[in-house]
């Protein structure tokens, strides 16, 4: 069951737990519960930030009014703050922020998985100048795995016109070791990628405290 805010202690509610020790020490449904305000009728505002960040999850920067809306608890004015923080947030962080000089650069942008329950496998599509188009969350599995096909993969990032990808996903039993799926994903991406057109830069797995590269092991 959801907690909805009085049940969490005044101190670690989202808004003061943000004055008390900053927004990066808060998780998306909580930041996410901020710019939501409030929730709705049988809906508090931390159940509907949670089924929120799923949504943004799988559209990335592409999320749209639209998509918002769907929600129910998200109207227009909800839905153009949301909009509006992430398009300010992209304006001022793309230009440098996203730029990928080593595939490892990616790790800044998708450490807040890092916490998730479950795997999420990630993929980030990658123009001709080297910098983020967007990033996605392909699929989520279980605690220690995520089935993932190449087609959910290059999709979007063929859709992006991007000129190569990489993917990530994090280890939520904390181990950084590629399993024998991981490694056997990775050359099916690399293949795929291939035929399409679009490089598979590296397979990048990461945990709260480091990571795994395939390119760096030398692997890819």
């Amino acid at each position: 069951m959801s907690k909805t805010i009085h049940d969490i202690p005044e101190a670690d509610r989202p808004r003061e737990k943000l004055l008390r020790k900053g927004a990066k020490a808060l998780s998306d449904q909580e930041l996410l519960a901020i710019l939501l305000g409030k929730g709705i009728p049988g809906v508090d505002v931390m159940a509907l930030a949670a089924k929120l960040a799923r949504l943004v999850d799988g559209k990335g920067l592409d999320v749209t009014a639209e998509d918002l809306s769907q929600l129910d608890g998200v109207g227009d004015a909800k839905a153009t703050l949301i909009l509006a923080a992430i398009e300010f947030a992209r304006r001022r962080i793309k230009p440098e922020g996203a730029k990928i000089i080593t595939p490892a650069d990616l790790l800044p942008h998708v450490r807040h998985y890092a916490d998730r329950k479950q795997e999420h496998f990630l993929c980030a599509s990658i123009n001709g100048a080297n910098e983020i188009l967007n990033i996605r969350v392909v699929s989520i599995g279980l605690v220690d795995r995520s089935p993932v096909h190449p087609r959910e993969v290059f999709a979007d990032a063929l859709s992006d016109r991007a000129s190569a990808v990489i993917v990530a996903h994090n280890h939520p039993s904390g181990g950084l070791e590629p399993s024998s799926s991981d490694v056997e994903i990775t050359g099916q991406l690399k293949a795929a990628g291939e035929i399409v057109g679009i490089d598979l830069l590296d397979h990048i797995i990461f945990n709260r405290t480091g990571y795994f590269s395939f390119l760096e092991a030398g692997t890819l």
